[in-house]
């Protein structure tokens, strides 16, 4: 069983949640996931929480380099993919690349940010490159955005569309940490200064070598395809859901169960691997009926997937 560099990138956690983010394993090992399946992370919780710390940590952990976009209602998409500016000396226009042709892109605030702007981020998010004025520019890799919402605040917020939801290949929250971390986060101050100073603990080399192994070196089996399946289908005819896990959806899935394998020292994916990301990986894809839409998504899909047969591979 060949999984490279696995013991690398727990080391990486390990050094992550113990030190800088500690209180905060379960949005760190999310986070990996969805770095090592090739999706994005979408952070929804209030802010205050240490997401963008986050988001830094990561960067300076894993070397990569670290772009933010605060999102506002007049924020323009080329605030985000960039913009060709006229140079005189040259006399020609040169393409200014704007903060999304980072490896680690911090999208903060995104239900802030106009419709229209939110769409600029779809073709990056999916193709890994963005179009201005005709010219098609590639993405750096490894590439991830983390964005995040505040689900309270409603006053001047546009909702995100089901197809920049499904963009996602993962959704959580930070949460507080335990009280003993917080007494002692409060004591000491933010960490953010410190953050600035961590060394890379990984190459970008190593780190794609380890994404090229989930893809290609994971096992998928066809019972547990077919369980995957099961999953989607059930979200699909439920009574309380009006459209359930997409198909782009079931494919997300698989691709976080190969992650989670891959960290749990597996070259095959179980079932269980499948449970440990269901939630994550599918809950802001339902689209309940009418007056259910109020309904607590994660524990409907929960009571969904425990409602499944498990196979025995």
């Amino acid at each position: 069983m060949n999984l490279a560099k696995r013991d690398e990138i727990l080391n990486v956690m390990d050094a992550l949640s113990g030190r800088y983010l500690k209180g905060k394993a379960r949005a760190v090992r999310l986070t990996f996931i969805a770095l090592l399946s090739g999706g994005h992370i979408l952070l929804e919780d209030i802010p205050g929480l240490g997401k963008t710390t986050l988001a830094l940590a990561l960067a300076g952990a894993l070397g990569l380099t670290f772009g933010r976009i605060q999102c506002t209602s007049d924020l323009l998409p080329s605030d985000i993919t960039g913009l060709s500016i006229f140079n005189r000396e040259e006399n020609r226009f040169t393409f200014i690349e704007g903060p999304i042709f980072n490896n680690i892109v911090l999208v903060d605030e995104i239900n802030r940010a106009m419709p229209k702007t939110q769409s600029a981020m779809l073709e990056a998010m999916e193709e890994r490159r963005v179009t201005v004025e005709g010219v098609t520019y590639q993405l750096p890799d490894p590439f991830l955005v983390i964005a995040t919402q505040n689900p309270v605040e409603q006053v001047g917020t546009y909702p995100l569309p089901e197809s920049q939801m499904d963009r996602f290949i993962v959704r959580t929250g930070i949460g507080y940490p335990p009280e003993e971390i917080e007494k002692s986060i409060i004591k000491y101050g933010s960490i953010r200064d410190e953050i600035k100073q961590i060394q890379p603990l990984l190459t970008i080399e190593d780190l794609l070598l380890a994404k090229r192994v989930v893809r290609e070196k994971i096992h998928l089996s066809e019972k547990v395809t077919d369980y995957i399946f099961a999953i989607v289908a059930a979200t699909r005819d439920h009574p309380l859901i009006f459209s359930g896990i997409s198909t782009r959806g079931g494919i997300n899935l698989a691709e976080a169960a190969k992650s989670l394998a891959y960290l749990e020292g597996r070259d095959f994916v179980v079932p269980e691997d499948v449970k440990g990301v269901a939630v994550a990986v599918g809950a802001h894809r339902l689209i309940c009926s009418g007056e259910n839409e109020s309904l607590n998504k994660e524990e409907l899909l929960n009571s969904i997937v425990k409602n499944i047969p498990v196979p025995l591979v």
